[in-house]
């Protein structure tokens, strides 16, 4: 047994009789993945020693001498001049024993009133804070883009799918507005879970709260928190904000998980539908007539790992006790992972996306096929008279027959279309036309071209 005034490599060792086993430092430590919150560790450091000389815990000296080491230490890091310890586990006894180290034994006193339970959970959320705003920036960007792009297409026909037959024609643009009422629900929320991040545990120490008289709200103040947290139980062990965010991103990938699919299935030779630009995409090693839509593809595939990452972070809380718990270091390497990802994936999509080239012949060819202005003339029929089930029943004839002799309801004579029913005009060939047919959805919503630019006006006055 060690002599009680033996001074132990760890900080937390004088409880300890042996030396943590080698495998187990390695396995136990973080300092491998955390390191990249040491801005927001020490940012939230500089925050709790300006608190502490506040309520006069530190002296106004105590608290200069301890930031000046700090911002030495951030600086030692961004020059790549700060060796790791793993022996340290983590950033924040890495910083902490480097600060002790250049400004001697008033380093010792930055962790008074704190834990490093209160500290790690301040720091992941200080290091969300700032990525939700970088990811937010990102998402406006696809969005403006999509924008644009939708107005350009405002009047460009397309087929519209379900069960991926042809339905009925939409424009282009109506169909990349419905991206982007997709991206409008993932912005709103993002914000609204950057409220929930935005709250401060700092001071919970490491379940039960300090005897120091701490100031909660200057540190709050200090690091642009909303408020502190309210309970120290649930301050220290929350991950909540951490879920919520994976949730927000799983969505997020799988809606640019469905463009990806579309715009994989557009681009090849059966749809022909759009050209990528050639800095997006890829050859193959051995046909050379190959152009690849890899960032789509990677896309969609790289959702998987979102996805993985969400359950993953359930499955850590779901069984835990308060307060603390091991387990919880757990949490950033999914959480990490899931934030490099999102980024990636909305930065390759804002800069693809306006450089979508639509092949508007293609697609509108491929909107005279499968009878897609049938609805047009089951509606036309209704508006004669006819009861919408009787329409539908005499269209359906109609289609039939088209499918025998392989041509379109548009290309039927009238007196072929008045075998079906005699209340059938000259003027049915209006409704038939597929400009006809997306001009006739002149409603808050539909596939007009003047809604779409309509749409496009009022997305942009909110997107600002």
């Amino acid at each position: 047994m060690t002599d009680s005034n033996t001074t132990s490599e760890k900080p937390w060792g004088g409880r300890f009789s042996e030396p943590t086993d080698a495998f187990v430092e390695r396995f136990t430590a973080s300092v491998g993945f955390d390191q990249r919150l040491y801005h927001h560790d020490i940012t939230g450091s500089i925050a709790h020693a300006t608190m502490l000389a506040e309520v006069g815990v530190l002296t106004a000296e105590e608290k200069a001498q301890i930031i000046e080491g700090l911002e030495a230490v951030k600086a030692d890091i961004e020059a790549g001049e700060f060796q790791w310890s793993v022996s340290l586990e983590d950033v924040h006894m890495n910083v902490e024993a480097r600060l002790t180290d250049r400004i001697g034994v008033t380093g010792k006193k930055l962790h008074t009133g704190r834990s490093r339970n209160d500290q790690v959970a301040t720091d992941i959320r200080l290091y969300l804070r700032d990525e939700i705003d970088v990811i937010a920036e990102e998402l406006q960007r696809l969005r403006a883009g999509l924008l644009d792009l939708a107005e350009r297409e405002a009047d460009t026909i397309m087929p519209g799918f379900t069960h991926l037959q042809t339905a009925q024609p939409v424009t282009f643009g109506h169909h990349l507005l419905a991206w982007y009422e997709m991206l409008v629900r993932d912005a709103e929320r993002l914000l609204d879970c950057r409220k929930r991040v935005n709250v401060m545990p700092l001071g919970a120490a490491a379940l039960a709260g300090t005897t120091y008289p701490i100031d909660r709200s200057i540190t709050a103040r200090l690091l642009g928190f909303d408020r502190p947290t309210e309970n120290s139980l649930d301050s220290v062990s929350d991950r909540d904000f951490a879920i919520e965010f994976c949730s927000f991103a799983a969505l997020l990938m799988t809606h640019l998980s469905r463009f990806s699919e579309e715009l994989v299935l557009w681009t090849s030779a059966q749809f022909d539908f759009i050209d990528l630009p050639d800095r997006f995409c890829t050859g193959s090693s051995i046909m050379p007539q190959k152009k690849n839509p890899d960032v789509p593809e990677l896309v969609r595939g790289k959702t998987g790992r979102v996805n993985g990452h969400l359950i993953s972070l359930l499955t850590l809380m779901k069984g835990q006790p308060l307060a603390y718990n091991k387990d919880n270091q757990e949490d950033k390497e999914p959480l990490f992972d899931t934030v490099d990802t999102v980024k990636g994936c909305l930065k390759a999509y804002a800069d693809m996306v306006p450089a979508i080239v639509a092949k508007a012949d293609n697609m509108r060819e491929a909107a005279r096929k499968g009878f897609s202005t049938a609805t047009d003339l089951a509606d036309y029929l209704v508006k004669k008279g006819v009861p919408f089930r009787d329409a539908h029943e005499i269209v359906g004839k109609a289609v039939a027959f088209g499918v025998a002799e392989s041509r379109d309801l548009s290309e039927m004579t009238l007196a072929e279309l008045q075998k079906f029913s005699d209340i059938i005009a000259e003027d049915v060939f209006e409704v038939l036309t597929l400009e006809g047919s997306v001009q006739a959805r002149d409603h808050l919503g539909g596939t007009a071209p003047d809604q779409v630019r309509a749409a496009v006006a009022r997305a942009r006055q909110q997107l600002g």
